[in-house]
Order: structure tokens, then C-alpha cells, then sequence
């Protein structure tokens, strides 16, 4: 099978040999300390499973037998390390796959991704050579991956020396869960290991580099299935087809293992070619994250958020589901910030009740705060067990799932620490030691890294985005499966298709585009075609009230751009002049535009105006777009974007998860709208770009004017394939 064809993940089972090995062999020691080779020996000394060493000359390697090739080898290992130039790479990948090797690790560059044909071949002969022999294949140009748990690192990395000096030392007792980190980049998954030194625990430390056959996918799969990773922190830039991904993320969302991801390369260059607004704003980075969240993939915003964030979602506690959080500090500006924090990211801090509240009051002294969040106050010098305190107080209460522990003094934390660590187990309810003090490298937060249900975090907005994250994770689970029954009529998708093979331009007019529309229920606002001023005079009489004046062309997407509109006509002298006004610029447009004739529309009240749109992309398939519309959508970009279809409960979370969400309750005078049916048009809309994604590129429709019950689109726009 060819790297361009779909394939499964591999799964836990299919990589068992090459990231779990009994045996690993190192082709290409070296008495070079600093050599690949020699730097891959040193990094298996932990290893609990058998080494060999592989050199054409050396005949002894670290004291032990040397051989020349893998053919001289006693037995098969199951995992096989290349320290290699490129040149003498394929010979021995060939030897592996004739010797029945489960898995290899190739260190050498210059293959695709010095983006020379002669580096493309090579790396599909590579991949040619694995697929034949159902043997994997770690990169090439990687700097490899490390099983912690087992000690088989098969990798070149200098820092994983450091990590390795924290494993040897840790408390073989100790129970800290355990973060398996996948990175596309093998410099910043490295990097990012040394984060035990500070007292983090990994599991694997996976990187992919070319990813001619494993890939990013696969190891999140990998680790989804490994009992000695209790949350998957993962790092990468982009994938060829990234269903794959969406594939493993639902792997690991069925075994309950969190996964956090940092998605680099946030461009929206996907999105620049799109003519409708909506497919503008439905860039590269939403769709992501649309993709992420259908899927309870937990997205992080910044590379420094990745693993503490990861570190939290490893201690979730295996049961209960209170929302309220409860903060305990011991100093009043970090109560404030902590609340500010908690507001701006949708945490609830709940006021205790009154038995917490008594007890609490019985602890603070009068000019500290019992209350949450609760300010012990500086006593807690005097005190050291004051605060600990309360915070069991706070666990013991069951509106609270969650405890934050502002530590802005490093001393004698490591005590405190431990104490709320063994009463959040006891509660069952995850605690978050909040270190705002600067002295990063203290023994005592070294210490909290090592608990196991207490997660050290050092921001406070990091801290309490990761408990909104962890919410809507519960919220996810809690939610009934997405529903199959449709919005719109069943014979809608037909009808539609009809309408887009007879329209005679790739870019189908406002009227026309309006027609498709209809079919899926949604309400058009009422309009006629005109040919002449006259005629539109004549249109004015019939409809009796204000008018709109529109071009109608193909070839004139935006409208009030190209000066070919005119609102709130409600006299024949005034619809005259803007007959004239429409049509002289509309002329004007370059290159000339096929002009189909002016549209004389209703005028519609005014209302809170939405934007509803949607384009198929070419990984994801057909998304959805809702945000506040009109002139100033690009403006605004206050927009969210999801896979299409969306049921009517789905659509009205796009329209609460909006920053001005607000006007759509009722905004200075206006009347709320009708959120239930905005909510039905959107889902009838994304029902619409879900059949049509054969037939469409681009739909939009700006706006949809919502006043009260009136829920009215007054512009469309479509764009068929080119063979549709």
C-alpha cells in the first residue's frame, strides 16, 4: 500500500514489538562517544530487555559481542536501531525485513524532507520494504522514541540522558501518573522530556520525524491501549489525511485516556482561495479544533500549557462529576485573581454551605476571608497546617470536585502538599497546587510533581482553563449520542441537487442560490426580478412597503462591496435613482459582469443579523459556520465553526459558544430571539452543505435577519464544483 492510501491506525498491538521490544540491536556503534550509535547504547541502560551491537569491524562494543550484520545475530530482535548515513541505510532496513524484525528506528536525514526527488524515492523504497514484511518503520530523520516504563530508548537524544538519571532515582513505590508525550518534532518532544527533572513522570517520549510509516496517529493509538500512560500530551504540525488522527483521538476517547493536543502551524492560509465570507472564517486552526472537540481531544493554546495541562488530565478522579471549585489561598490578591480567572474562563466558585462555612470561620481569623474563594491570610507562617485545613474543608463538601491551592511561598510546601494530596484522594476529588511563586526549582515543587492526585500548575489562567477543559470533557461523556433524525424534509436533499445541475454558472445567483435554500425549510425573504426601472417601480406597488434593490449577477458575490445596493426604499422617486445608481456601478465592476437584472426585495425590520455558511474542506468534509453577519463579519471574526451536519441542540451551542451571545437574548430594546428556531435553520443549513458536498464548495448566507420569531435569510451565496 502506498503512503497516499488510507490506511487504519496501527493499534497497541501492531507496535508492540518495535516500542515495547524484548531485544533491541544498535546497527552503527561506535567508540565515538558522540556518535548516534554510541549515544543510542548509552541511552538503552536501563533497558529490562536484551541488547545487541552491530558493527561491519568492531568484534567488542560496552563489553560485550560485537557483530557484523543483522544476519549474524542469534536471535530476531524485535526492535532494530539504524545509526547509519543515508547511504547504507536501505541495505540493513532490507536485512531486517528478511530477518523478521518487528520494528525499526531510522536516525539518517535527507530523505523527503529535503524535498528532492532522489529523497523521495529512497523513502518509499523504505516504506516498500516495511510494508511487504509487516515490519514499522520510526521515521527517517528522527531522533527517535524512549519507553520509560521498559528503559527501550531507542533514540539519539543527549537530554534523555538527564531524564534517565530521574527514572533510575525515582521511588520504584511511587505511584505518580504518568504523561505519554508524542511529538512530530523530535527536538521540541526531547525538550519538552526535561520536565522530570523537575519531577514529571513520563511514560514514552514518541517522536515521528518523516512519519513514512508510523505517524503521530499511530503512537496516540498506541498509547490510547497502554496501561502505563494515564494521559497522552501531544504536539504536531499537520498530518496528509488527518482523519487518521480523528480516528485515534476516538480510540482513545473510548478508552477514557485523555488527550491533550498542541496543534502547530495555525495558519488560515486553507481558507485564503474561499469567495463567501463564511469560508474565509472557516479557517485551518477552527476546523482543528472543531474536529478536536467533536471528538473530547482537550486543545491547548501555547506549547507551555501542554504538559502541566496533560499532568492535570492524568489525576482526573475516577469518579464524580461536581463542577463547583473552591480556591484557598493565603493571600488576598491571589483570591482576587483567582476569581477574575475562574470568571473569565466559565468555572463556578460556588459560596460554601453553612456547615463548610462554620468550620471555616472557626479556622481564619476575622480579618481573613470565609468564604470562596478563602483567603486563610498570612497566619498560615504561624499556622502551616491552616491551610490544608481548609481545604479539606472544602473537599469534604460534596458541591466541590475540584480544590485550588495558591502556594506564593515555597516554604514548607512539600509538607502541605502531601497532606491535601492523601485528603483529595480520600474524597476522591482533584486537587491543583497553584505555585505562583517564582522560585521555579525548589525541591518543594519537585515534590508536588511526584503526588498523585494533586497536579502542580504555575499560571493561574493555565489552571483554570484546564478545569474548563476538564468540564466540558464531563460534559462530552454526559452527552446523549449525536442524533440521526433530520431537520429538513427527506425529499430536500433531491430537490436541491436538481436546482444545482440546472443553475448554468459555477457561481449560482442570489435568487437562485435562495431557491436551494428553500427546499431545506428555510425561510427567503420575499422578492421579484426586474428588468427595467419600470418594472421594479411596478414590484414596488405589488409588495406595498419598503424595498431593497440588489444586482442580481453571478459574478458579483459581494454585493455591498461593489456599491449594488440600496436599503429602505419607500418612495418611487428614491427606488428611480437607486435603479440608476445599482446599475451604473454594477456596469462599472471589472472584469465586465453578467448581469442578470435588479432584484426587488421586501425590506425586512431590523434584528440581530447572523451569519450561517459553510465550504467542504478537503480533510474534514463539510463544516459549518454560524457568527454574527452583515458588513461587519470579517470585521467582528466573532464566528463558530463546526462539522457539518449539526442538530438543532448542537446549533444552539455554536450560538451560546459566541462572545455576543448576549444579543441574542434581547439587547437594548430589541426582542430576544427565538433561539429554538435560529437553532433549526442552522441545523437545516448544515444539512443542506452535508448532501450537497458533492455538488458545493462554498455556501453563504449573510444575513439571516432574527427579530423576536422572524427568522429571515435576505442574501446567499453558493459555489458549485466546477463539475457539479
Amino acid at each position: 500500500m502506498r503512503p497516499d492510501q488510507k490506511r487504519a491506525v496501527y493499534r497497541h498491538a501492531q507496535l508492540q514489538r518495535l516500542l515495547e521490544p524484548r531485544s533491541v540491536a544498535v546497527v552503527g556503534v561506535s567508540e565515538r562517544e558522540r556518535a548516534m550509535g554510541s549515544r543510542a547504547a548509552a541511552n538503552l541502560r536501563l533497558f529490562k530487555g536484551t541488547t545487541s551491537w552491530i558493527h561491519p569491524t568492531t568484534t567488542v562494543f560496552n563489553g560485550q559481542p560485537c557483530v557484523p550484520n543483522i544476519s549474524a545475530l542469534n536471535e530476531v530482535p524485535d526492535c532494530v536501531v539504524v545509526a547509519l548515513p543515508r547511504e547504507h541505510v536501505e541495505g540493513v532496513v532490507e536485512a531486517c525485513a528478511q530477518r523478521g524484525v518487528g520494528g525499526v528506528v531510522v536516525f539518517a536525514s535527507n530523505y523527503a524532507e529535503a524535498g528532492d526527488a532522489e529523497g523521495l524515492r529512497l523513502q518509499q523504497r523504505l516504506v516498500d520494504i516495511g510494508r511487504r514484511a509487516d515490519m514499522r518503520i520510526v521515521g527517517p530523520n528522527t531522533i527517535g522514541v524512549a519507553n520509560l516504563l521498559s528503559g527501550a530508548c531507542a533514540t539519539f537524544a543527549a537530554s534523555l540522558g538527564d531524564v534517565l538519571n530521574v527514572e533510575q532515582a525515582r521511588d520504584p513505590a511511587a505511584r505518580t501518573p504518568r504523561i505519554g508525550l508524542v511529538s512530530q518534532s523530535g527536538g521540541i518532544g526531547f525538550s519538552l522530556s526535561l520536565a522530570a527533572q523537575r519531577g514529571v513522570a513520563f511514560s514514552h517520549v514518541l517522536t515521528t520525524g518523516n512519519s513514512c510509516d508510523v505517524d503521530v496517529a499511530d503512537m496516540v493509538a498506541y498509547l490510547a491501549e497502554d496501561p502505563g500512560c494515564q494521559s497522552i500530551a501531544c504536539l504536531f504540525e499537520g498530518m496528509p489525511d488527518p482523519q487518521r488522527f480523528l480516528e485515534a483521538a476516538q480510540i482513545a476517547w473510548d478508552a477514557d485516556k485523555p488527550l491533550v493536543v498542541y496543534k502547530i502551524a495555525t495558519g488560515e492560509a486553507g481558507a485564503q482561495a474561499a469567495l463567501s465570507h463564511s469560508g474565509m472564517l472557516a479557517g485551518s486552526n477552527a476546523v482543528y479544533r472543531a474536529a478536536f472537540a467533536r471528538h473530547g481531544v482537550v486543545a491547548v493554546n501555547a506549547l507551555e500549557d501542554l504538559i502541566e495541562t496533560a499532568g492535570l488530565f492524568a489525576r482526573l478522579p475516577a469518579t464524580g462529576t461536581a463542577r463547583g471549585v473552591a480556591v484557598a489561598t493565603s493571600s488576598g490578591g491571589l483570591a482576587v485573581i483567582c476569581a477574575d480567572k475562574a470568571e473569565e474562563h466559565g468555572v463556578d466558585l460556588p459560596q460554601p454551605g453553612d456547615t463548610t462555612r462554620d468550620k471555616l470561620r472557626a479556622l481564619i481569623p476575622d480579618f481573613g476571608a470565609a468564604r470562596n474563594p478563602c483567603d486563610v491570610t498570612a497566619q498560615v507562617q504561624s499556622a502551616p497546617g491552616l491551610l490544608a485545613a481548609a481545604g479539606e474543608a472544602f473537599l469534604a463538601e460534596p458541591e466541590y470536585g475540584a480544590l485550588v491551592v495558591t502556594h506564593p511561598t515555597p516554604y514548607g510546601t512539600d509538607q502541605r502538599m502531601r497532606a491535601l494530596d492523601e485528603m483529595a484522594g480520600a474524597h476522591g476529588k482533584l486537587l491543583i497546587n497553584l505555585w505562583t511563586s517564582e522560585a521555579l526549582e525548589r525541591a518543594e515543587v519537585r515534590v508536588g510533581e511526584t503526588l498523585v492526585h494533586g497536579a502542580v500548575m504555575r499560571s493561574v489562567d493555565r489552571c483554570f482553563a484546564a478545569i474548563a477543559a476538564w468540564h466540558r470533557r464531563l460534559d462530552h461523556r454526559a452527552a446523549a449520542p449525536r442524533t440521526t433524525q433530520r431537520s429538513s424534509d427527506a425529499g430536500a436533499s433531491a430537490q436541491a441537487a436538481a436546482l444545482l445541475a440546472s443553475a448554468p454558472r459555477t457561481t449560482l445567483t442570489e435568487r437562485e442560490a435562495k431557491q436551494v435554500l428553500a427546499c431545506y425549510g428555510v425561510p427567503v425573504v420575499r422578492e421579484l426580478v426586474s428588468q427595467s426601472a419600470e418594472e421594479a417601480l411596478q414590484h414596488f406597488r405589488t409588495v406595498g412597503s419598503a424595498v431593497v434593490l440588489k444586482v442580481e449577477s453571478p459574478d458579483i458575490p459581494h454585493k455591498p462591496e461593489a456599491g449594488v445596493v440600496r436599503l429602505n426604499l419607500n418612495d418611487e422617486a428614491a427606488l428611480a435613482q437607486a435603479w440608476d445608481e445599482v446599475m451604473a456601478n454594477a456596469r462599472a465592476v471589472q472584469p465586465p459582469a453578467h448581469i442578470h437584472g435588479v432584484l426587488v426585495q421586501e425590506m425586512v425590520p431590523a434584528g440581530v443579523e447572523i451569519i450561517v455558511g459553510g465550504r467542504i474542506d478537503p480533510h474534514f468534509g463539510p463544516l459549518v459556520v454560524v457568527g454574527f453577519g452583515g458588513i461587519l463579519v470579517e470585521l467582528l471574526r466573532d464566528t463558530v465553526v463546526e462539522l457539518a451536519p449539526v442538530s438543532p441542540m448542537q446549533a444552539r451551542g455554536m450560538l451560546e459558544r459566541l462572545k455576543g451571545a448576549a444579543l441574542l437574548r434581547g439587547f437594548r430594546g430589541m426582542p430576544a430571539v427565538d433561539i429554538e428556531r435560529l437553532s433549526n435553520v442552522i441545523a437545516a443549513l448544515s444539512e443542506l452543505v452535508a448532501d450537497q458536498q458533492a455538488h458545493i464548495v462554498e455556501l453563504d448566507v449573510n444575513p439571516l435577519i432574527c427579530r423576536g420569531g422572524q427568522v429571515v435569510a435576505v442574501d446567499a451565496l453558493i459555489v458549485k464544483r466546477a463539475w457539479a
